[in-house]
């Protein structure tokens, strides 16, 4: 059994230093070769008293981290919230929320909370920076407000825009000589905290090279009264905006809403108009499925792009019985095509073994020809090294087109021959972890999985018919089945515990030749099916197309034989069998690949 430990699962990040609650832990490389990591952090919890900035510097790539400084002390006003960004001449700026006028309540919706008030100040008051000129050790003592001109959504607050309500996860965009910043400017608090909010920027168009804080320039954008909002029918949530440039210089924004899909919108004159909102869709046209939860876009050196999102449908923080929505966290590679971001399907990037604390508020770091990404569990932040197989397939998913050969056990038809009604069943690996997880008691876990790719053409979608099946008597082993909602079940069991998970509904039709994947990967502990070069991820028919299996089950080690389509209304044309889990682009290319002539 492998026993490499999956660089995935999020215990094996190196944890980067804080007081207790932390978030948004975003990264620098500074001019002198170090990280520089900005955070809210406290003693407390989020939103309390006592939540200020603090930074710390990695010279060895997180690895360990310097003795944190305070950007703002605890024992001051709320500060939340920070951004950094690094001008050309190695001043670093830190942008974020400061509660200077030392609000103590919000009037809020009498519903939202037992007292009538929304005792939380992190996400009111006034947008500021500080700066440094050595690399993040030590912060200018005074802090400079930027002026921001007033919606209709600050108008309308309780406070008449007096006090505008909002906040900043994004990382600041630079396009030619302009940097902005993103602002989320939230219209009211109520029982799902934030009622309404929509995107905005502060653009500088001499920040980069303005070394007096006092003359940098700001203005407010997009013109008019009305910022990025969520597309016509989604909510009036539209929140956490992140922004890159492509390469004729129009710029790109991703954003959250509470409708299960982000929404994204274009600007082709440097963010004072916008296109109709839309929801963020893969290449191949269906839109992409989030929660209320942090997505993330980054540009990379290389000019292509990486996409943060949870890939699931639920609306709010989390599925409303405590398990949090934003466990697993995936990637999904861009290209530009046409002056538009296509985007790949999407692999794993990381997950925590249990059902809770899933990573949000990440940052990408590019230091030389590696790729780093900072996340936080909100208690625990850390940082890891990403894999450079899963930006390499993801990226080059559009152009590959063949079958993939490692790990490869079993490949039918051989040699021109007719596919065998039986073979011999391949060893397959453990399906082995430790259930037995914390936020801060991550154990390793080994890399293990398995894969089953196959042609097919049926003729019937006829529910308990049996397409491959491993089973002994008792029931162990591995069996792929037509459901009773004329879905392909992949049933898994190892004689004590069973597991089951199938293809979103629809997508195996009868009398169509059809390429489909299993992917039982063994880190998340996650069964994902691929059907014609599209990962299942729910549809209009579930929340989750890809599900998640218990622990506890240790093998599918069954009988020595494996069926192949025994009374099948129908048949099978081609069969792969894997002793690992396929990346999601491995399938994709298996089935560009063709079925075997």
């Amino acid at each position: 059994m492998e026993t490499k430990p999956d660089p995935r699962d999020i215990g094996q990040g190196l944890e980067i230093p804080s007081e207790g609650y932390c978030d948004q832990p975003y990264i620098v490389v500074t001019d002198d070769g170090a990280w520089l990591c900005a955070m809210t952090t406290g003693a407390g919890h989020e939103g309390q008293h006592g939540q200020h900035i603090v930074a710390t510097r990695s010279t060895d790539q997180g690895r360990s981290w310097s003795e944190p400084v305070d950007v703002e002390p605890a024992d001051g006003p709320e500060a939340s919230y920070s951004v950094l960004l690094k001008v050309p001449g190695g001043r670093i700026y830190c942008f974020y929320n400061h509660n200077t006028d030392n609000t103590r309540e919000v009037e809020a919706d009498p519903d939202a909370f037992r007292d009538g008030k929304c005792r939380r100040v992190d996400s009111q008051g006034h947008f500021v920076f500080k700066y440094s000129d050595d690399h993040g050790r030590t912060w200018s003592d005074k802090r400079y407000e930027i002026p921001m001109r007033r919606f209709e959504i600050d108008r309308n607050n309780c406070y008449g825009g007096e006090i505008p309500f909002g906040w900043n996860v994004g990382r600041p965009v630079v396009r030619g000589d302009v940097a902005c910043i993103s602002f989320h400017k939230v219209g009211g608090f109520g029982q799902g905290f934030f009622t309404s909010s929509e995107g905005s920027l502060l653009a500088s168009d001499n920040i980069l090279t303005e070394s007096d804080p006092e003359k940098i320039r700001w203005e407010t954008l997009p013109e008019g009264e009305i910022g990025l909002r969520a597309p016509e029918g989604a909510g009036a949530v539209a929140e956490e905006q992140t922004y890159v440039t492509l390469s004729d210089g129009s710029m790109y924004s991703v954003y959250r809403t509470v409708s299960g899909h982000p929404a994204c919108c274009y600007s082709r004159d440097g963010g004072r108009t916008w296109s109709e909102p839309e929801f963020a869709k893969f290449a191949d046209g269906r839109p992409m499925r989030n929660p209320r939860a942090a997505n993330f876009v980054w540009k990379c050196a290389n000019g292509k792009f990486l996409y943060w999102f949870h890939n699931n449908g639920w609306t709010s923080y989390n599925n409303g019985e405590g398990i949090g929505s934003r466990n697993v966290a995936w990637l999904s590679g861009g290209v530009e095509r046409d002056g538009r971001i296509m985007w790949s399907q999407p692999e794993v990037v990381i997950y925590h073994p249990g059902l809770f604390r899933g990573p949000s508020y990440p940052d990408l770091i590019e230091d030389g020809e590696r790729l780093f990404i900072s996340e936080t569990q909100k208690t625990v932040a850390r940082v890891h090294d990403l894999d450079p197989r899963i930006t390499e397939a993801l990226w080059g998913q559009f152009e590959i087109s063949e079958v993939a050969r490692e790990g490869l056990v079993l490949e039918l038809p051989a040699g021109g021959a007719e596919m065998p009604g039986e073979t011999d069943m391949p060893a397959l690996p453990d399906l082995v972890g430790d259930a037995r997880r914390s936020d801060r008691d991550c154990v390793r876990n080994p890399v293990s999985g398995l894969s089953l790719d196959l042609w097919l053409k049926l003729d019937s979608l006829e529910a308990g018919q049996v397409l491959l099946d491993s089973r002994r008597p008792d029931g162990a082993g591995l069996a792929l089945v037509v459901s009773a909602r004329g879905t392909l079940e992949l049933i898994l069991n190892d004689g004590r515990t069973e597991n089951r998970w199938d293809t979103d509904p629809g997508t195996v039709q009868t009398g169509k030749r059809q390429h489909v994947a299993v992917i039982v990967d063994g880190g998340p502990k996650i069964i994902s099916f691929v059907v014609d070069g599209r990962l299942c991820d729910g549809g209009e028919s579930r929340l989750y197309g890809w599900g998640r299996f218990s622990p506890a089950l240790l093998n599918v080690r069954g009988g020595e034989s494996l069926r192949i389509a025994p009374g099948l209304k129908g048949r099978i044309e081609g069969l792969h069998v894997y002793d690992r889990y396929l990346l999601t682009s491995e399938a994709v290319g298996n089935f560009r690949a063709g079925a075997p002539s």
